[in-house]
């Protein structure tokens, strides 16, 4: 790859918001096990998350070549419950039955670290979504858009779903499935510096 910056990721959504803030990249797809452990809190596993992609990636990586890795995980968090992919319309529609008039939480954990040393930086960041009070045709007429189907949470904040926010206290961008101003002043830490870039 001959980016500095890897995405680690296969979101096309976290590929579009970096894109978003002017950067380039090249993108590696780690795969790893996203089974939530017995007792594990959301926090603790969307840090795991990240950190076994990182993992995974700089096992792929030539550490010669002095690249930035980014990794992140984005979790959906209702009631102390991780909300994962719908697995069929009426999980989907359930999901969002429950969270109509409710706040709920969006953790996005981010990892980055240099190919070449063992510097790496981890940090959560967490976003309060209020959605308005949902009718029960509402949530199925959405699903049968397509957009929930492989998203956390069944909506998805960049599209359609947006009509279900009522209010968000803390990163919008977060919600997509990266947290831009924190990952943007950690990545000029690492020698990546989006305006620069620009």
């Amino acid at each position: 790859m001959d980016e500095r910056l890897i995405l680690a990721s296969g979101s096309p959504r976290r590929a579009n918001l970096l894109r978003q803030i002017g950067l380039t990249f090249g993108v590696f797809r780690p795969e790893i096990d996203e089974t939530v452990n017995a007792g594990e809190s959301p926090r603790s596993y969307a840090n795991r998350m990240s950190q076994s992609k990182m993992g995974r990636s700089r096992e792929r990586i030539e550490s010669a070549a002095d690249q930035v890795i980014l990794c992140a995980d984005t979790i959906v968090v209702l009631d102390d419950e991780i909300i994962g992919k719908p697995t069929s319309g009426e999980d989907a529609v359930a999901v969002l039955q429950r969270m109509s008039g409710r706040t709920h939480q969006v953790l996005t954990s981010v990892t980055i670290s240099e190919s070449s040393s063992d510097r790496e930086q981890s940090f959560i960041v967490e976003t309060l979504v209020t959605f308005r009070c949902l009718s029960l045709l509402e949530c199925e007429v959405y699903w049968a858009t397509g957009e929930p189907a492989d998203k956390s949470g069944s909506y998805g904040i960049q599209g359609l779903g947006s009509i279900f926010v009522e209010s968000i206290q803390g990163s919008p961008s977060n919600v997509a499935g990266l947290p831009l101003a924190e990952t943007a002043s950690q990545l000029k830490c690492f020698g990546i510096d989006c305006l620069a870039a620009n």
